[in-house]
């Protein structure tokens, strides 16, 4: 299973020169910076640290590592530094330095996308069976004209436990998986067994493997170095796309 983390950690150059300078872990999303490279990924707290202390344990740790160095600890069971470690990673990977690399991205397209994910899908979902795994803003909104299914780890009422997703995904058209499951190391068995899965959310690492592993379209975040000025603000959960670009990528039919 670590194969499927070890090719995506693996696409970070190992001579890359950028050593992390930047770390904050809010309370809905973390940020971290290594020279050009901003990245973001949720917070996940699902062990209830005291995040005031969790910051400053952080901070000595991390600050001046190499940004792939930082990257492995997607790979913790400590779903904190699992955030931190997928915030390094999409540092790079949702960079536009790796986006626009014609050798790792041939067969695919890409496109800015300023709309909410769910709006783009709302006719390719219509009339179809859909799963999704983690609440996103106003879903319901976009996708009235769907049988759906939404998944939640911590269900509210009209959910359906994230257990379920072994019986549900599988009898699925389409399946909506937030980025967030990379970090809880829940995405590879539902890429498996999801049909025409699709990740999104600024969580999402822009890696080839995804589509390796079955995905068939990726929405992620690449943000801007401003985003940094901002970063207080950003990670207790305000509107963060104004400080970059969201991505759509995927494969050519």
């Amino acid at each position: 299973m670590w194969k499927f983390y070890d090719k995506i950690i693996d696409e970070i150059p190992d001579d890359l020169d950028a050593v992390i300078d930047f770390v904050h872990v809010g309370e809905v999303w973390t940020i971290v910076g290594a020279g050009e490279y901003v990245g973001m990924a949720v917070t996940v707290n699902e062990q209830d640290f005291d995040l005031f202390e969790f910051s400053g344990i952080a901070n000595h740790d991390f600050l001046g590592m190499p940004l792939k160095d930082a990257a492995c600890y997607c790979e913790s069971w400590n779903f904190l530094e699992a955030s931190i470690g997928t915030a390094a990673l999409n540092a790079y990977l949702n960079s536009y330095h790796h986006l626009t690399d014609p050798k790792l991205f041939r067969g695919m397209s890409q496109k800015p996308n300023a709309s909410n994910g769910f709006n783009d899908y709302k006719s390719l979902a219509a009339g179809k069976k859909v799963a999704v795994v983690g609440h996103f803003t106003k879903l319901e909104e976009y996708l009235t004209d769907s049988e759906l299914y939404v998944l939640e780890r911590k269900p509210q009422p009209g959910d359906f436990p994230d257990s379920a997703c072994e019986y549900i995904l599988p009898e699925c058209d389409y399946a909506f998986i937030t980025g967030s499951a990379f970090i809880n190391k829940t995405l590879p068995r539902l890429l498996d067994i999801a049909n025409n899965p699709i990740v999104l959310g600024p969580s999402t690492p822009m890696s080839r493997e995804l589509f390796e592993r079955g995905a068939i379209e990726l929405n992620g975040f690449c943000p801007g170095p401003e985003i940094r000025h901002h970063a207080i603000e950003v990670a207790t959960g305000i509107k963060f796309k104004q400080y970059g670009t969201a991505l759509t990528l995927k494969s050519k039919p």
